[in-house]
């Protein structure tokens, strides 16, 4: 895959996801070996919604990842640009408010909401700076950004192994679980070429948020950056 490859137009990304829509919940619980649910967890934990708060959960996908916000009393909109995501996660679940939306240009009036989150989503805008700079605009003053994304593994032969993992054995599980499979091979690479936990910490902070801080998962290969407007 070229860099070409990586900077696809957002449509292309779209459609692209549109196509693995059917059955992304399940690839995902498969090719992270279930670490995903724990991973959602920390998510909700680090966002810490309250009653009655509202949370914007970017590139939400089908809800799964929208749900505990809701769960937990918090008004949530889950927010993506995929159609196809948008349709099955309205399927399965018909009272969330979905929203369909570029992150690059959100659909929401400035200090809309006290709480942004985005799961495994960011590398995937087509220009992720500007993402952070809209999700900054649309959070109310003193509210907060949790970013969940796949970052490097911080013990140094465990990283060899997991970039052996993604470039290899990713895209052949996917062959047999997704619905398209060539859209893990884009995702791995865009994994191996996205920046490590300090890097993306400078982009965030560089984007106008405050004290950006993160916590790894497994290892590093799941980072979750939290900071403030």
């Amino acid at each position: 895959m070229t860099r070409a490859d990586l900077d696809k137009k957002p449509a292309d990304v779209a459609a692209m996801f549109d196509g693995v829509a059917k059955r992304y919940d399940v690839t995902n619980d498969v090719l992270s070996l279930g670490q995903d649910r724990r991973w959602r967890g920390a998510v909700v934990r680090a966002v810490a919604p309250q009653p009655g708060e509202k949370v914007l959960d970017l590139a939400a996908g089908t809800g799964t990842s929208s749900e505990p916000f809701e769960e937990a009393g918090a008004l949530v909109v889950p927010c993506d640009f995929s159609q196809g995501m948008l349709q099955v996660g309205k399927g399965a679940r018909p009272w969330l408010p979905f929203v369909a939306g570029d992150a690059t240009r959100l659909p929401f009036a400035d200090a809309s909401f006290d709480a942004v989150t985005i799961s495994f989503g960011l590398r995937n805008i087509v220009d992720p700076d500007a993402g952070l700079r809209e999700m900054l605009r649309v959070t109310r003053p003193g509210g907060r950004l949790v970013v969940c994304e796949f970052s490097s593994p911080t013990w140094s032969p465990f990283r060899t192994v997991y970039l052996e993992y993604l470039m290899k054995a990713l895209p052949a599980i996917a062959r047999a679980v997704s619905s398209n499979p060539e859209a893990y091979v884009y995702l791995a690479e865009s994994i191996r070429a996205w920046p490590d936990q300090p890097g993306l910490a400078r982009r965030i902070e560089a984007a106008g948020w405050q004290g950006a801080e993160w916590t790894n998962l497994s290892g590093g290969i799941v980072a979750l950056h939290r900071a403030r407007r």
